[in-house]
């Protein structure tokens, strides 16, 4: 293990550096994205969390919904799962015939290039000429359980690589459409119709660009094996149950993003850190040197400077230029975003050119804002009011550039006559909601105060009895950094009183996103001790 500092190289004007900042605790994983030192998406993950987006499960259908044209299944979850007609895939028929035949076989194979296709389904057919309570179907997480919702399914499987996406009796092959080279597009899927198995199909990601045969059929074999490995031990006992298991988040993130322009990952657990590398020297062995394992002294997420932009850019208000702010306020349906220029002084001639200004750094702002909440569903935003077509047009132009890196599907509308712009983003997984409020550190919110004289006391306490009753032979005690401050100030400082006293030398460790009078210990492996 070893000390990263921060002192990294001053990118040039245009150049985007990327680094992942990966924070492991006993309960969660937090991983941030930062894109030239900016934070942009935060993704919180807890520990052996199950349903989440990719994951295929068996399940059972509960009850069959004819007037929703839909099913609920039972895959586990507190509440089961929905899924709709038209979620079902066109090849539904032979995936259950598939799954059939894998049962009755008991987990011998049987090869889908060799198998027939049944006809695709009627697209306007109904649920229950299709599916029957207590039928075992394979199914596939399409979007997290969310507030009093549980998981939304999918019957058209796919199992997803780093520059391929396998789909399973599909027998057809799309090429990413964010690939501009048509020499390019035309390479890759001549190329991959060469390698691929009958009646799968495939899809080419953006990253596949440029990539040779040998790598995309190693992939290839690899997501066809992954399929088949599912069914060679299924069986009917513990139903539901997982059968294709997704990645981490962390390695899902990485798998989607990692590209030329990331620099760094650091992470603070040795086990992530080790699994991480593992990852990237399979999918990209060039970036193994950018895995880098962190054992400073402060949290990980304090030493990036995390911490302090998280409380910046999570709240109902956001400030972003000169004085202006976002006031972003969340309902069931919908999320509406109001721009406003505050107190900022005019910089340009006219009230119009101001606007057009605040508006073109807002649009900025709120396509960072979507990305790091993960806000989903509808999104409205009342820009300033501007008077001339021109300009709405170039803030239009601005948000659509400004989201043009944003990998969740979205859709944009141009400005309405009032000033609104209408988004919308795919909603998958609930969204990111930190508070930013703290209680007051003195009175804990209740309105009454604690002598303050005796806050030392009430440390010296907690000391006394983690040494003398519980035995731990090493403590760290964690404080806001104006109480290290007064703990280690001067020669004959508390913390030498405490050497002193309790035969014990207690570091101190301050941590910025602390309140006040806010302290905590831990044991010699870093963990919490709790009171």
């Amino acid at each position: 293990m070893f000390y990263i500092r921060v002192d990294l190289p001053n990118f040039g004007e245009g150049i985007v550096s990327t680094e992942l900042v990966i924070d492991v605790t006993p309960s969660e994983i937090a991983i941030a994205l930062l894109e030239s030192k900016q934070l942009v998406e935060l993704n919180k993950e807890k520990r052996n969390l199950q349903f989440t987006v990719g994951e295929i499960y068996l399940g059972k259908v509960k009850r069959i919904m004819p007037g929703l044209n839909a099913a609920f299944v039972d895959v586990g979850y507190e509440k089961d799962a929905f899924l709709h007609y038209l979620d079902l895939g066109p090849q539904f028929q032979t995936l259950n015939r598939y799954l059939k035949d894998s049962l009755n076989r008991k987990g011998k194979v049987f090869s889908i290039p060799r198998l027939k296709l049944e006809k695709d389904i009627d697209k306007n057919g109904k649920i229950s000429d299709v599916l029957k309570t207590g039928q075992l179907v394979m199914v596939q997480i399409a979007k997290e359980p969310i507030s009093t919702k549980g998981p939304r399914l999918s019957s058209e499987l796919s199992i997803a690589g780093r520059n391929l996406v396998l789909i399973p009796f599909a027998d057809k092959v799309s090429v990413s459409q964010k690939i501009e080279s048509a020499d390019e597009k035309k390479r890759l899927k001549k190329l991959v119709e060469s390698i691929k198995p009958k009646n799968y199909g495939v899809i080419v990601r953006t990253v596949a660009e440029g990539k040779k045969v040998a790598v995309l059929d190693g992939e290839l074999r690899g997501l066809v094996k992954k399929w088949e490995s599912a069914f060679d031990k299924i069986n009917i006992s513990n139903i539901p149950k997982l059968a294709i298991g997704e990645l981490t988040r962390t390695s899902v993130i990485l798998r989607d993003i990692l590209n030329g322009s990331f620099n760094n990952i650091f992470v603070n657990d040795e086990p992530t850190y080790q699994e991480i590398k593992d990852y990237i020297d399979t999918i990209a062995p060039e970036k193994g040197k950018i895995v880098k394992l962190y054992d400073g002294p402060n949290p990980i997420f304090d030493h990036f400077g995390v911490d302090k932009q998280i409380k910046a850019a999570f709240g109902k208000t956001v400030s972003f230029k000169n004085g202006a702010y976002l006031i972003i306020e969340h309902t069931e349906a919908l999320h509406v975003i109001d721009v406003n220029s505050g107190n900022r002084s005019k910089l340009g001639e006219d009230q119009e050119s101001n606007a057009l200004e605040v508006n073109l750094a807002a649009a900025e702002e709120i396509a960072r804002q979507l990305r790091l909440r993960d806000m989903g569903g509808i999104i409205v935003v009342d820009f300033i009011d501007m008077h001339s077509n021109e300009n709405k047009q170039k803030v239009f132009d601005k948000m659509r550039d400004a989201m043009d890196s944003d990998r969740t599907k979205h859709n944009i509308l141009p400005l309405s006559k009032f000033g609104l712009m209408q988004i919308t983003r795919q909603r998958v997984r609930p969204e990111l909601n930190i508070q930013t409020l703290e209680k007051c550190p003195v009175c804990k919110g209740s309105g009454e105060i604690a002598p303050t004289v005796l806050f030392i006391d009430d440390i010296e306490n907690h000391i006394n009895f983690l040494i003398n009753e519980t035995h731990y032979k090493q403590l760290t005690l964690k404080v806001h950094p104006y109480i290290e401050g007064f703990i280690k100030n001067g020669f004959y400082s508390l913390q030498w009183k405490w050497f002193f006293r309790f035969k014990k030398f207690i570091r101190v460790r301050s941590v910025s996103s602390y309140q006040l009078l806010e302290f905590h210990f831990f044991d010699k492996n870093g963990e919490i001790i709790k009171d």
